[in-house]
């Protein structure tokens, strides 16, 4: 096996560096996820995420996790109801009494991002995650590298696998590609506690989805197993928007005056939205990297989810690229098909631009229908009647 005798360092424990870490544990490979929280309680983890058949779900089952899987997804939350300005229900899958399971291509069940991140480190060996390990830099150390970390340890790896999100520190050792604007900034607000808190848009969102859409503005929300309200306000504006608004965005009662103007023709139920003391807001311009991109591939170096492909959250593929990113590299890595682990690397880091920039190509054509003028329309069109 390529991996033999190798120290294989994966920087970041998200859904595809945590993925990958169980893939090599599983062939006994000498692999650590270096993690920069602390412990695994320190940070709330995210959204709730969808996992598509033939990526995230496809991984999951390679990692032998389905089963696991199973007993920690949200039945029912993959459901979406749509509304218009006016709140007004155009469609409630709700009332579609024709349950999709496992093996349904079409099915893709939800789980809470910290749920699923709690099922992959209860599947690695405790000395494979090592926590408190933020990165700093890294050199090159005969035919591997170095990782300092900012904690003032240090380690030694044959391979190093860049898993480190969409601020990757690691990307620059790769490639100096930028990220570019979609056009597309979002207002990212979580609600705790939304039956009390938010109570209107929680009864409408029904333990799944609610999407609102209508003149080029755009709400989607998110419930979440803890009982908070997840939800993205989406405008299409100049990526100097946020520079040039004039308001602490984060700042609730400045918000809320936005809002109330921005949306006036809306109902005035709308403005609940930014109403909790509980509420939590996190500006979001989207960006992504080009379509296009590639590199010449390293030898020891490589990478993979958000920091090789960030796109905007308006498919739902981003977790679902990552995890199908830890599949591949790992069949690459542990198959017989090649030589050296450059090889390995090369085929792996194709493939993975390939897949990943089709899929950008599809999430740009839905983020800018979302945020065009008959968004409503659009959307109906492309998801109403299914």
């Amino acid at each position: 096996m390529l991996l033999a005798n190798k120290q294989v360092a994966i920087i970041g424990g998200g859904p595809g560096g945590l993925t990958l870490g169980r893939l090599l544990q599983q062939q006994g490979v000498n692999v650590k996820v270096y993690e920069r929280d602390k412990d695994r309680y320190v940070r709330q983890q995210g959204s709730t995420l969808d996992m598509h058949t033939d990526t995230g779900l496809k991984a999951i089952t390679a990692a032998g996790l389905l089963d696991e899987f199973k007993k920690q997804y949200r039945p029912g939350a993959d459901r979406v109801v749509v509304v218009n300005s006016q709140l007004e229900v155009l469609l409630d899958e709700h009332d579609d009494k024709n349950e999709k399971n496992f093996g349904d291509e079409h099915f893709r069940p939800e789980i809470d991002r910290g749920a699923l991140r709690d099922m992959l480190i209860a599947s690695l060996k405790e000395d494979n995650i090592v926590w408190n390990a933020r990165f700093s830099a890294m050199t090159p150390d005969g035919t591997g590298w170095n990782i300092q970390f900012e904690n003032g340890t240090s380690v030694y790896a044959d391979l190093v696998i860049a898993a480190d999100g969409a601020n990757s520190k690691l990307r620059k050792y790769i490639t100096d590609i930028p990220p570019v604007y979609s056009g597309v900034t979002a207002i990212e607000g979580n609600i705790q506690n939304a039956v009390v808190n938010a109570p209107k848009f929680w009864q409408l969102a029904k333990g799944g989805s609610l999407f609102a859409l209508e003149n080029g503005r755009t709400i989607l929300f998110i419930t979440k197993g803890d009982g908070t309200l997840a939800f993205l306000i989406g405008l299409k504006v100049a990526e100097s928007w946020l520079a040039n608004l004039g308001i602490d965005i984060t700042n609730r009662a400045s918000l809320a005056a936005w809002f109330k103007q921005e949306f006036a023709s809306w109902h005035p139920e709308w403005n609940e939205l930014l109403a909790a003391d509980t509420l939590t807001i996190v500006p979001r311009p989207w960006y992504h990297f080009p379509t296009d991109q590639r590199w010449k591939p390293l030898s020891n170096l490589t990478i993979m989810g958000d920091a090789a492909h960030r796109m905007p959250a308006y498919a739902g593929e981003g977790a679902n690229q990552a995890l199908a990113d830890a599949l591949d590299l790992y069949e690459a890595l542990c198959g017989d098909t090649f030589e050296t682990i450059g090889q390995a690397i090369a085929a792996y880091e194709e493939k993975m631009c390939t897949r990943a920039g089709a899929i950008t190509e599809m999430t740009l054509h839905f983020t800018a229908g979302f945020h065009e003028a008959d968004n409503l329309q659009f959307f109906m069109e492309q998801f109403g009647g299914k």
